[in-house]
């Protein structure tokens, strides 16, 4: 996708000058953004005190200016040994969000690549939290007045937030480099019943059969687990590409190509949007004969997380052009021919 040149100052049809503005979760991406729309980031001092209280305090003022801020709501971790967690980045998104607020910011965006909390979108047993919803309201509650993000987990969080949500997705960046990649006797796997659209789809794009693993519930004396029991479909001598929207702790992409392997598959290629990347999810990757690892820059890998097979897709490009979209008040689905 290519952005033309365009002039350093962007002025919308309704709010003031843009203004982008980086928390510290993934300040590279940012950057990267900002670069792409030819503004430089608006300067902020973000810090914790001693006593772990975060705070936040503008350069300039963006009174009137239709403010972006940049912050996903994942683990960071910082090149001097800090480790920011889920909730510290979240907490200096809200904080952000507050701060420019307070200095009369004509229209607030919380651009949050990464949706942290994003997988308990569900009340799915007894006495337990719907958390993607609390963080929607805390994102709009702390001064948001719309959101975009990158590959949900679950759709229905949109639904989650009673202001304007854009959900981007990786899908053309992903289903372009495979495609390009030309692997021959490729099949697209779904690693569960679950992700069986999101599967169809790419297999769809690339122009090759699907395949899905069938798991079922097998009780254990500690508990039930979820295990491979069948593949529907064939993979047999095939080269497999399978696609997730995130890989945690590397478990079930695990278990899939064991399972791949043991039914004949042979190379098999992974493509994710979010690289979260838990412990022990590097040591089980790097264990496992994957060909490739295709990920997204939503997330920031720290280099002991760079394994030598991971190839990392940048979503600065497309988060830029939707951000110049919503600031001259043009459609984001005509983007993508919607």
């Amino acid at each position: 996708m290519s952005i033309h040149n365009r002039p350093h100052t962007i002025c919308g049809p309704m709010y003031g000058e843009l203004a982008l503005i980086s928390g510290t979760a993934n300040r590279p991406l940012a950057e990267a953004i900002a670069r792409e729309l030819e503004i430089p980031l608006t300067g902020a001092d973000v810090f914790k005190f001693a006593n772990s209280n975060i705070f936040c305090r503008l350069h300039s003022s963006v009174r009137s200016k239709d403010v972006f801020i940049i912050q996903p709501t994942c683990v960071t971790e910082h090149e001097d040994g800090h480790v920011a967690s889920v909730n510290d980045n979240l907490m200096e998104l809200l904080i952000m969000l507050d701060t420019v607020r307070r200095d009369s910011a004509g229209r607030i965006t919380a651009v949050v690549p990464y949706y942290g909390y994003g997988r308990t979108d569900k009340k799915d047993q007894p006495r337990v939290p719907i958390t993607a919803r609390l963080v929607a309201d805390l994102i709009s509650v702390a001064g948001a007045d719309r959101l975009l993000t990158v590959d949900l987990h679950a759709g229905q969080i949109q639904g989650f937030f009673t202001i304007p949500v854009d959900e981007l997705t990786a899908f053309y960046a992903l289903s372009k480099y495979f495609r390009e990649k030309r692997i021959p006797d490729a099949v697209v796997v779904a690693p569960d019943i679950g992700g069986t659209k999101h599967a169809r789809n790419f297999a769809e794009a690339l122009h090759v059969p699907l395949a899905v693993i069938e798991k079922r519930r097998v009780q254990r004396p500690d508990g039930s687990v979820a295990k491979a029991l069948n593949v529907i479909g064939d993979v047999e001598g095939k080269n497999v590409l399978l696609f997730d929207d995130e890989i945690d702790t590397g478990g079930t992409i695990a278990q899939a190509i064991v399972f791949l392997q043991s039914a004949g598959a042979r190379r098999v290629f992974v493509g994710v949007t979010h690289p979260v990347f838990s412990d022990p999810a590097v040591e089980r990757l790097s264990g496992l004969p994957i060909e490739e690892i295709v990920v997204t820059d939503t997330i920031p890998l720290p280099p002991r997380k760079r394994l030598p097979n991971i190839t990392v897709l940048s979503m600065a490009n497309l988060i830029a052009e939707v951000i110049r979209r919503i600031h001259e008040g043009r459609s984001v689905g005509a983007l993508f021919g919607e």
